[in-house]
């Protein structure tokens, strides 16, 4: 959400900043809907000092014994009070509000330039890929011997579902619990257990609504499945006003996510990289604006973590201008390397907001010793998504007998096995 008095003391830069992201100017509709507001108030508030002043004059007039004054005067009182009614500034407002809600963040200075992800820039890498003596499978080619079974999930849900059942399921339970304790006992995240069905406001703070509805499943009774943790993680804030001393807030939360994946028939319809439901551990930093970059690279640095731990190769992308997200400033992807597919694919993606989603869901601090209150700046990132960690872990530590070596942050939560065998 952006706000409007921003774009009046700048609206050259304001439409500059929508070309970074391809978008034609937007200030002259914004403020062209603001000043309809603004007469709208004026008009409104002119009536009230009319029915003020002619309030005044109709009781002098009924003291007098005018009542023929009386009545013209009261006519008059009606029909200010007509032209206040028919003013609507609510109408303009919300014409405005509905304008400003469906444009993107502002883009950090920082963000390469580029219509899509063809621009992004990888920044480093970590590891190099293995030399397999032998040709490495995919992990829907590995996963069978395992209990990855698409037929059952097929049956029971349709496409774009998975059932795992033995060794994948644990392997899979493993993942999430290992990193979600990880972020909490080492990177000072609170675990938080979080409602799957949220309401309309909701999912507006953070958002979703109302340009992303098709990516949604919705229910009858007007609620949503979450698409990520993210959602009701940063909606903890909304409406609220923090102490400064309150910042930063870390949230961790392990969650089943639920997207339409609309917009993507024929992309990765084999295996289990792009799901319908799939868990994630999700990371949520709500801080003071002045340490909101600083907490962006702390985040990312948190997800990479888990990677380098899990023995896989992966590198650090910076997002261009035309594949940021909808609500970010700035994102970090994190890629991790497939053998089996011979490709890099994004498994992190953690994002600066700034005050975007802050000033819909109204959240704000006060500032220790100061006056008046300002925004807040929230963040988010996987911490990682654990249906793709669980791929690049059954590529990557895959052997020429189809059996997968566990990595050892693992082991424990496997009953201390060091190797998956086929059944």
């Amino acid at each position: 959400m952006h706000d409007i008095r921003l774009v009046r003391a700048d609206a050259p830069a304001f439409d500059a900043a929508l070309a970074r992201r391809s978008l034609p100017p937007m200030a002259a509709e914004a403020l062209r809907l603001d000043d309809l507001r603004i007469e709208a108030v004026r008009l409104v508030q002119a009536a009230q000092t009319t029915r003020n002043e002619l309030s005044r004059q109709i009781g002098a007039a009924m003291k007098a014994g005018d009542t023929a004054l009386a009545e013209r005067l009261k006519a008059e009182v009606k029909a200010a009070m007509d032209a206040a009614a028919a003013a609507t500034p609510e109408v303009h407002e919300a014409a405005r509000d509905e304008l400003l809600a469906a444009l993107p963040n502002l883009l950090a200075p920082d963000v390469p330039e580029g219509a899509d992800e063809s621009a992004n820039v990888v920044l480093h890498t970590h590891g190099s890929p293995r030399n397999y003596p032998f040709t490495p499978r995919q992990h829907f080619e590995l996963g069978e011997a395992f209990g990855m079974d698409f037929a059952t999930a097929a049956k029971l849900a349709g496409a774009r579902f998975t059932v795992l059942r033995g060794p994948l399921a644990r392997l899979e339970r493993a993942l999430g619990q290992w990193m979600l304790n990880l972020h909490v006992d080492e990177h000072g995240y609170t675990e938080a257990s979080v409602p799957l069905l949220v309401n309309d406001a909701t999912m507006y703070g953070t958002g979703q609504l109302p340009k992303f509805k098709e990516d949604l499943f919705a229910t009858t009774d007007g609620r949503w499945l979450i698409p990520t943790a993210e959602v009701p993680l940063t909606n903890f804030v909304r409406g609220d006003i923090l102490a400064e001393a309150a910042l930063p807030m870390r949230l961790a939360a392990l969650s089943p996510c639920f997207r339409s994946e609309a917009g993507s028939a024929g992309r990765d319809t084999r295996g289990m990289l792009r799901q319908h439901q799939f868990p994630k551990v999700e990371l949520v930093s709500i801080t003071h604006p002045a340490e909101s970059e600083a907490e962006h690279e702390r985040m990312t640095a948190c997800a990479e973590r888990v990677l380098t731990a899990l023995g896989l190769v992966w590198r650090r992308i910076v997002l261009a201008a035309g594949d940021t997200g909808f609500g970010a400033a700035k994102t970090y992807d994190l890629e991790v390397w497939l053998p089996g597919q011979q490709a890099w694919r994004e498994i992190s993606s953690c994002s600066n907001c700034r005050d975007f989603q802050a000033r819909r869901m109204e959240a704000r601090f006060r500032p220790a010793g100061g006056k008046g209150t300002e925004f807040l700046h929230t963040l988010n990132g996987s911490g990682v998504a654990v249906g793709r960690a669980l791929i690049a872990v059954l590529e990557t530590h895959q052997n020429e007998d189809g059996s997968i070596a566990i990595p050892e942050v693992l082991r424990p939560f496997m009953g201390g096995a060091e190797i998956l065998r086929p059944n």
